[in-house]
């Protein structure tokens, strides 16, 4: 609740900025994102979403001082939550180095609704905190991935179904793998043809809820 309450806040104060210097183009206008968003009198849909004509345009650098310690100089990884410069809470679940042209990551996420989003660096404005929760009497953070105990990893996720912090362990290793006398498999990623055996056998393009270990390992992979 904690949590859900600091997103709350901080697009209340979002909407105070835009209201008072980056609101939406008036209509048939847009901002032109190639002139450091100024006005234009180009049609935003013209060139289609996240092109470069905008209806909105990004916040100022008045604002972004306000919340200098969650700006995108923060790490942004999987699991992670961001406010976008389209004022939307999106938490990311792909990040592909590989697709630009120019270089710069892509991050693919989903929204609060579960609508999906891609976005590039400039288009992220805030990094939001990772969020805190308690599992059997101590705070752990959610939705990010350590060195596990009884698998090689474990993560811990809140369960939607029940409301519930649950510990979910994944990987092969740790002290299940020990008592079998196996040692701790390897993550080849970084090889073509074991990334896309391990995808296929776990069916990774479909990997079901984030409650489940074949979800994280999918992640891994």
């Amino acid at each position: 609740m904690e949590f859900n309450n600091l997103v709350d806040s901080i697009l209340n104060n979002l909407n105070e900025g835009w209201e008072k210097g980056t609101s939406k183009a008036p209509k048939g206008k847009s901002y032109d994102m190639s002139r450091g968003g100024a006005p234009s009198n180009v049609d935003a849909a013209s060139d289609g979403s996240g092109g470069r004509y905008r209806r909105t345009r990004p916040p100022s650098a008045r604002i972004k001082k306000k919340h200098s310690e969650m700006e995108e100089s923060q790490e942004i990884k999987v699991g992670s939550m961001v406010i976008t410069n389209y004022n939307e809470v999106v938490i990311i679940d792909e990040i592909d180095t590989d697709s630009d042209m120019r270089g710069r990551p892509v991050y693919g996420g989903k929204d609060r609704d579960g609508g999906e989003h891609i976005l590039y660096p400039n288009e992220i404005y805030v990094v939001l905190p990772e969020e805190d929760a308690e599992y059997r009497g101590r705070k752990v953070t959610l939705n990010k991935p350590t060195r596990g105990d009884v698998k090689k990893f474990k993560v811990y996720v809140k369960d939607p179904k029940t409301g519930n912090v649950k510990k979910v362990n994944f990987g092969h290793g740790g002290t299940s793998a020990k008592r079998k006398g196996e040692k701790t498999m390897k993550i080849r990623k970084s090889n073509p043809k074991a990334r896309k055996s391990f995808r296929a056998r776990h069916n990774c393009d479909n990997p079901g809820p984030k409650t489940k270990a074949r979800y994280w390992s999918c992640k891994k992979w």
